[in-house]
């Protein structure tokens, strides 16, 4: 069995004690903006590892979160 996955909670947390839908997690956030970098540096078409690459990406900038 695999280790959970870091998502980094919410990206775009409220204060405490108003009721939400916490959203995308900072994981996805990071992933999205990873993946926009990839497509804008090449020809615009979404390749099958671009994505995975982007979580890749995702994961590394959560790590370095936590070294801080």
């Amino acid at each position: 069995m695999s280790a959970p996955i870091n998502d980094g909670g919410p990206a775009f947390p409220t204060p405490a004690g108003i009721q939400h839908n916490d959203g995308m997690t900072l994981r996805d956030y990071f992933a999205a903006a990873a993946l926009q970098g990839i497509l804008a540096d090449g020809d615009g078409r979404c390749r099958a590892d671009d994505a995975k690459n982007a979580f890749k990406a995702a994961d590394a900038m959560l790590k370095a979160r936590e070294a801080k």
